[in-house]
């Protein structure tokens, strides 16, 4: 990731500090219904987005995020606004009369052009073109690079996509998949998706891919496909072999898994990282190497399922709240799995921290350090450090009911604080202030007998 400019110290109500420039839509988004039609020998999208929404306060003007992409006409309600007009990623509509707040609203948008990522300070993200075929990576500000959004991850909404494309390419996206019907030489592809979701977290993926169920929906057990090209089944089926394993694990701890579905996508193409969406992740061809060499990172994704994608940080200040939950579902499984235990991992990388610099406050990094390993790992032991607190009975029954209590929603370091004061009648503050709105790095507690 390359580095950005600090956020301002200060920012108005209801703007994330690390996004100064995305302002409140003025629209509390309720659905997005995405009808998309996209041509992949041209990389060329032509998109109707139909946002259904309630007015945040009284206004006569709402605007929505898109970068890149053309728009054609606007609706209101069926008619045509005061007036719209597009600048700097932004989407200004005037309407053409007053709404109150609260009152329900459907802006429908038409647009098209050739889809690319967006450039900021987190280097290129959202929609991407690979060999033959298409990745959406969205986090953290990509989402606005393919539909016209609210992008602000505790902006959350349910999502109804079509897209239509060439025949012969698998369509992946959220939801469950209602049809895929030919039509000539092309597919329309329906997916439904009610949970409610952080823009970011949409995503397309396009490829020659085979679809190969992992774990069939039966038993009560989460459905799990992987969808991948041909020429990789092998290396997928080995090193996502311990994928359902990981699931019982994590149900057991974390509480039931949040979506009705999780899905594997691998790439013909190399990745960086791999990347969460909801109800699903993404990895490169380079993560399957038929040696199980990505295998933390297969739990580090299967993590965010609940941490980041059902609990998402209402603002990216308090993002340690997904990676370090993440994290440390990959020292639950390596210990689960007969290696280390999560209290020697927790040690080990104390001891790398104590040797970097001690200068990243976790609760609030600033945008330019959110990704830091730093970051992750210190997330990680500071899980780890509440765990050694309050005991594992209470410490697990503090995560099941965490992932209950916020199910769907979005979550701050104040909130997870206050379910820790409840479930466990301790006072968190001193471990939290410590460990995450100070810099130096704290001793581990002693285990709690």
């Amino acid at each position: 990731m390359t580095s950005g400019a600090p956020a301002p110290a200060s920012v108005p109500a209801g703007v994330d500090p690390y996004l100064p420039d995305r302002a409140p839509s003025g629209l509390d988004v309720d659905r997005y219904d995405l009808e998309l039609d996209y041509r992949v020998t041209t990389n060329r999208l032509d998109g109707v987005a139909r946002v259904h929404a309630r007015a945040a306060a009284d206004t006569d003007r709402v605007s929505l995020d898109l970068v890149g992409l053309r728009v054609s006409r606007v609706l209101v309600d069926g008619k045509r606004p005061g007036r719209y007009a597009q600048r700097q990623g932004r989407l200004d509509i005037t309407l053409a009369r007053p709404v109150r707040a609260g009152e329900r609203l459907t802006v429908e948008v038409h647009y098209a052009g050739a889809p690319g990522p967006r450039r900021g300070p987190w280097g290129e993200v959202g929609w991407e073109e690979l060999t033959d075929g298409v990745l959406v990576a969205g986090q953290p500000d990509g989402a606005p690079s393919w539909f016209p959004c609210d992008d602000r991850p505790g902006a959350k909404a349910a999502f109804h996509l079509v897209l239509t494309c060439e025949a012969g390419y698998e369509v992946v996206t959220n939801g469950v998949l209602v049809s895929a019907r030919p039509r000539a030489s092309r597919v329309r592809w329906e997916f439904d998706q009610p949970e409610p979701t952080a823009p970011y977290l949409a995503t397309v993926q396009i490829g020659r891919y085979e679809r190969t169920p992992l774990v069939a929906a039966t038993g009560g057990t989460v459905p799990q496909d992987v969808v991948a090209p041909p020429r990789l089944r092998a290396a997928w089926a080995h090193d996502l072999a311990r994928q359902p394993q990981m699931m019982t694990l994590f149900v057991d701890r974390f509480g039931p898994y949040p979506f009705p579905r999780y899905d594997v996508v691998v790439t013909d193409d190399p990745l960086e990282i791999p990347l969460e969406a909801h109800g699903l992740s993404v990895f490169g061809a380079n993560h399957v190497d038929g040696r199980r060499g990505s295998e933390r990172l297969v739990a580090h994704e299967l993590a965010h399922q609940w941490f980041g994608n059902s609990l998402t940080a209402a603002t990216w200040q308090d993002i340690w709240l997904h990676e370090g939950f993440a994290c440390y579902a990959e020292w639950l499984w390596e210990e689960e799995a007969g290696g280390r235990t999560a209290d020697a991992q927790a040690r080990a990388v104390r001891t790398r921290l104590r040797g970097l610099p001690q200068d990243l406050v976790i609760g609030d990094p600033g945008r330019d350090a959110m990704f830091d390993d730093r970051l992750y790992k210190r997330g990680a032991l500071t899980v780890h450090a509440l765990r050694l607190e309050v005991g594992d009975d209470a410490f697990f029954d503090l995560l099941r009911a965490w992932t209950a209590r916020h199910r769907h929603g979005s979550v701050s370091t104040g909130a997870f604080a206050r379910c820790v004061a409840d479930v466990t009648g301790l006072s968190p503050e001193p471990l939290l202030d410590a460990w995450v709105d100070s810099a130096p790095l704290p001793d581990l507690p002693a285990r709690r007998r």
